[in-house]
């Protein structure tokens, strides 16, 4: 099969991973860097699209939501007579117009969180699956060191603009030594040690060796609507590159990581606390628990395992 995958380029995004995947899986692939194209192209992106998609003779249009930002016309002419879908990544609610309306061209949306999923059907995708993201396993590796300056007791990579982030990480960084990394965090408080910026690459493998405890916090409270398991790819990165993860807990995540052998989970700052200090406190039980999390992110759920069900065209189902 030959795959056109419409998103954005860079060696660290999405769209990289699931082509190389895609190969992998003996499939043909191409990644198009929509965004990258309108700004080098402007007025002429459109036809170049087409044309690189014309020449390549894709069997599947699979479309990121940066392929949102292109007109009806372009896209219209790269999904004609061909299979698309939409993999949908972003915990945004409500969803964006533009996203609902490329929700709308394609065979089939794709969603990390269940909650989307329902929200794209009624938005008027019918067809819309739960397929959340998975690991990478040629980048989500440990990282064979780890500089001084990344040693700590918990680390959170994210994006600072959501503030409903800031009380938890405040109140963790009086119990332990935490290390903020990612963009956005010029608004966050004091009290909130940010030591970085956006994380990268094998640099995102280094934080995880750094750390005793990876933490995840959700963005948004639209996630805590979450009753299918779907949550932040950072989990299956974090246990892929071999860290110990404390996150918070949604509906059906115990399909995905049972809380205590792959991971555990929290549902209250005091929880968060209280098993941040167990955590800390029993090094060999946490080093075991993340050998087990990551052998079962590279057996269940890296992006072969969910690039095989897209392909196949099926959401994913918990066993």
């Amino acid at each position: 099969m030959r795959i056109l995958i419409l998103g954005a380029g860079g060696p660290w995004r999405t769209e990289v991973a699931l082509a190389r995947t895609a190969r992998t899986l003996g499939h043909e692939a191409l990644v198009l860097d929509a965004p990258g194209w309108r700004r080098r192209l402007d007025r002429w992106a459109g036809r170049f699209l087409q044309w690189q998609g014309d020449r390549f003779g894709a069997d599947l249009v699979l479309c990121t939501r940066h392929a949102a930002d292109l007109d009806a016309t372009t896209l219209g002419n790269l999904i004609r007579h061909r299979r698309s879908a939409f993999w949908y990544f972003d915990a945004v609610s409500p969803l964006p117009p533009p996203v609902i309306q490329l929700a709308r061209h394609v065979d089939t949306v794709f969603s990390t969180y269940g909650y989307q999923r329902d929200a794209f059907r009624v938005a008027g995708a019918s067809h819309s699956l739960f397929l959340p993201q998975g690991a990478d396993p040629e980048l989500d590796v440990p990282a064979a060191d780890a500089p001084a300056r990344y040693a700590c007791d918990l680390s959170f990579v994210g994006s600072g603009q959501y503030s409903r982030r800031y009380s938890l990480l405040a109140r963790l960084a009086g119990h332990c030594r935490l290390q903020v990394r990612g963009p956005g965090w010029g608004h966050a408080p004091a009290a909130v040690p940010v030591a970085g910026g956006r994380v990268r690459g094998i640099a995102f493998s280094r934080v995880v060796r750094g750390a005793a405890v990876c933490l995840g916090i959700d963005a948004l409270e639209a996630q805590c609507q979450e009753t299918s398991g779907g949550t932040s790819n950072r989990l299956w990165r974090v246990l892929a590159a071999g860290g110990a993860y404390l996150g918070e807990r949604v509906g059906g995540i115990e399909d995905f990581a049972r809380d205590g052998e792959h991971a555990r989970w929290y549902a209250t700052e005091e929880e968060a606390v209280d098993t941040l200090r167990g955590l800390l406190a029993d090094p060999t039980g946490r080093q075991a628990m993340a050998r087990r999390g990551r052998e079962h992110v590279l057996a269940h759920h890296t992006y072969a395992h969910r690039l095989a069900l897209l392909l196949a065209d099926q959401g994913y189902t918990s066993s």
